[in-house]
């Protein structure tokens, strides 16, 4: 390859366009996202995941008896098969929930009759994503309760798409703020482009392989710390800093130490991103009814971390990602720790199913290429010489 091409790699793709979506628009300049057109904003305050699931699998808004259908349809898909359940058992306690969401996904798709038909059948597809939306949040409650010693609850179809998760994790009927907390959450997260763990999914359902295994690859792909993971560091690092008026000081010291401050920056955004814009007012209204220190903690890092950079550093561009903010919100919702990014993977499942059902449409093998730098040829030795 000729040193002319070599300029046009871009590591990490970064900045490169490799497919056309309907899903989600992400303008990281400006600092908006829309969902098949819809702002952001209006979504989080005045729709439900169920509502935003429709949204990004039909391309419209759905009518009260559409969503009324929707969400029983989703509700009736929510019951685990024994074998599901067997193997969560067996996976041990120490076991990272991500792990056994993986786990778990790809033991559906080995007991669902239909994954294979799903490649080639619009109708059955539609079925199984049904299924891969409504399953996943009874995977990470049963393997909670599991891991606790106790016994997984069977999910409850009278509840909402977050309470019934709430109540699966808790075995207490959560409060409307839990709940609208938690929804709230799951819409803003529901969907954002070419993201990592979209991408991989993709990549895998390119291959005519089935939406569980494509889920699979988009679940072990959001594990990653640089990912999903963020999150789970964001609270871990929140959790190391025992009163909100040592917070300044603390990031200072990070930033002298040349530490990456976790849950501040975005590849994509270059302003503040617009999900955490709107958990930011969200954080500060649990903190509220709670008396939590969690939210100024959050607040005391983030402004210091921005008011720093601006001033030093305004070229890096650096601001409160979604992840700052959502590790925040989950806590004041009740989740564990180390199920943010399980909780994460719960919304992100509509985007996923949504971007699975457009690669399957219209189907091109996603094969990039890769430029060599190894040595040139050369000649064979045998053993004995070498």
């Amino acid at each position: 390859m000729t040193k002319d091409a070599r300029k046009q790699i871009r590591e990490g793709l970064e900045g490169i366009v490799v497919a056309e979506t309907t899903n989600s628009m992400v303008d990281g300049i400006n600092g908006r996202l829309l969902y098949v057109g819809y702002q952001i904003d209006d979504l989080a305050h005045y729709a439900t995941f169920e509502e935003v699931v429709y949204l990004l699998w039909h391309k419209e808004l759905p009518t009260e008896p559409q969503l009324k259908a929707f969400k029983a349809t989703l509700a009736q898909a929510r019951s685990l098969p024994q074998t599901v359940i067997d193997t969560l058992r067996l996976m041990p306690k120490h076991a990272h929930p991500m792990s056994a969401l993986r786990t778990g996904m790809s033991m559906l798709g080995c007991v669902d009759d239909d994954s294979e038909r799903a490649i080639s059948d619009e109708s059955v597809r539609m079925k199984v994503v049904t299924r891969i939306v409504a399953t996943i949040p009874t995977i990470i409650a049963a393997y909670e309760r599991i891991r606790q010693g106790l016994e997984p609850l069977a999910p409850r179809e009278d509840l909402g798409h977050a309470a019934n998760f709430l109540y699966m994790m808790q075995d207490a009927e959560p409060g409307p703020a839990a709940v609208r907390a938690l929804d709230a959450y799951l819409v803003l997260l529901a969907d954002h482009g070419f993201n990592a763990s979209t991408f991989s999914g993709r990549v895998t359902a390119a291959t005519l392989a089935d939406p569980y295994s494509a889920v699979t690859s988009a679940i072990g792909t959001l594990k990653g710390s640089l990912h999903g993971g963020a999150n789970q560091r964001v609270m871990e690092m929140l959790q190391e800093i025992d009163d909100p008026e040592h917070a300044k000081d603390w990031v200072m010291a990070r930033i002298e130490a040349k530490e990456r401050i976790m849950g501040i920056g975005h590849r994509v955004y270059k302003t503040l991103d617009p999900r955490a814009k709107v958990l930011r007012v969200m954080s500060s209204e649990l903190a509220h009814e709670s008396g939590s220190t969690l939210h100024a903690k959050a607040v005391n890092v983030a402004d210091t971390a921005v008011e720093y950079f601006e001033a030093n550093r305004p070229d890096l561009k650096l601001y409160p990602n979604v992840d700052f903010y959502s590790a925040v919100v989950l806590d004041a919702a009740g989740i564990p720790v180390d199920q943010f990014t399980p909780a994460f993977a719960m919304s992100r499942s509509g985007g996923w199913c949504a971007h699975l059902l457009e690669q399957y449409r219209n189907n091109r093998l996603i094969r990039p290429r890769a430029d060599y730098e190894g040595p040139s040829e050369r000649p064979w030795l045998p053993l004995w010489d070498r």
